[in-house]
């Protein structure tokens, strides 16, 4: 039977693969996972839709509680450069993060659990828009996650860096809180031959993108753990035009929300400071947040001894990652961890070539599958 499931799983995320999508445009995503859960027998589970969200509900024998997992569902706005024969067929967007696999795990745990069923009920959580906007919130507060709210909650993500067979965490926090950025700074266009009858936006945008890199190296403890990255910026339309409008697009990861709201206040200075020194207009957009994935401590402690003594996994207690999660908002309400799979692949994570190592599959599905047979 783990076998079959195996097949099945490797078969689904394949599937899943040639049809990435964004966040809550999950459409096909969703149908496609409600057509392998409807091949399931149904006599155990129960299905609720939430937006292009799934929740699934494996009875237990005499529950007494519930026990979460959850898996993400969105894609990357990414043109896919792997060697696939199942690349994705949604020009310029690819399942880079691995949220195929993620997915594709939680099928394979949810469909060993409709045959062997344990005492306590199994809620499976496949969640929209983990890339953006952010689908935990919204979930959290729905009416379909409340009515099977669980006691305890896990979750998994890929890891390029480390060999198949290696599972890695640590009790405290795993993933950094984060923020988007989007700076919008408005100035006068005009002829390039008449600098001084315009206001260049493209000056504006390169003073403002070096004062932010200030901010970590001069304002933040250099024991604190703080990134503010610049990764797209646009302004101007020819070469001879002087740019009314400019556009920088970043990111902000802290590993505590006080670093966080710092860091905004000083960007939220700077930012002043290019509008006055300048003479434009400026809008900030923070974007989509996500808090810090906080490992409890009990349950992180309890299943990394589990690890090291009944399975022969290589279990590595890892540092705190300055990504993003928004996992963590789970984390929030229910006591629960998150883990590192290893895939072994040379590129990494939102890479174009990422080719996750698919053999993690089943090494995942076998891990959950015993671990929460024995809580």
């Amino acid at each position: 039977m783990r076998s079959a499931i195996n097949d099945s799983c490797i078969q689904l995320r394949r599937e899943l693969h040639q049809i990435p999508e964004p966040g809550f445009a999950e459409v096909k995503t969703q149908n496609l996972l409600l057509t392998y859960l409807k091949r399931l027998p149904t006599h155990r589970i129960e299905i609720q839709t939430w937006r292009t969200g799934i929740l699934v509900k494996i009875r237990g024998k005499s529950p007494k509680r519930r026990i979460g997992y959850r898996a993400d569902m969105d894609g990357l706005p990414i043109v896919e450069q792997t060697n696939y024969p199942f690349r994705s067929q949604h020009e310029e967007y690819m399942h880079a993060c691995g949220h195929d696999l993620h997915m594709a795990i939680a099928f394979g745990v949810l469909s060993y659990f409709v045959e062997h069923p344990i005492d306590d009920d199994l809620i499976i959580i496949f969640e929209p828009a983990e890339e953006g906007p952010g689908g935990a919130l919204p979930m959290l507060a729905s009416k379909e996650f409340h009515a099977w709210k669980p006691d305890v909650i896990f979750a998994l993500h890929i890891a390029p860096e480390y060999p198949v067979g290696t599972i890695a965490t640590r009790p405290g926090i795993l993933f950094a809180n984060t923020s988007e950025l989007f700076i919008d700074l408005h100035g006068k266009g005009g002829h390039a031959a008449y600098p001084h009858q315009a206001n260049d936006m493209v000056i504006a945008a390169s003073q403002l993108a070096i004062q932010l890199q200030t901010i970590v190296s001069r304002n933040i403890d250099p024991l604190d753990s703080v990134v503010v990255t610049i990764g797209k910026m646009s302004a101007g339309t020819k070469q001879n035009i002087i740019a009314d409008h400019a556009r920088l697009e970043g990111t902000i990861r802290t590993c505590s929300m006080e670093s966080m709201e710092q860091v905004k206040q000083r960007i939220t200075s700077c930012v002043q400071g290019i509008e006055t020194g300048l003479n434009c207009r400026a809008n900030i957009d923070w974007g989509a947040n996500y808090c810090q994935v906080f490992n409890e401590e009990t349950w992180t402690h309890s299943f990394m001894n589990w690890v090291k003594t009944n399975t022969s996994y290589q279990l590595i207690e890892c540092k705190e990652a300055m990504t993003g999660e928004d996992f963590g908002y789970f984390l929030q309400e229910i006591p629960g961890f998150m883990f590192w799979l290893g895939v072994e692949t040379p590129y990494g994570l939102h890479h174009p070539k990422i080719e996750p190592n698919e053999e993690a599959i089943p090494i995942a599905i076998e891990l959950m599958t015993q671990y929460i047979q024995s809580l």
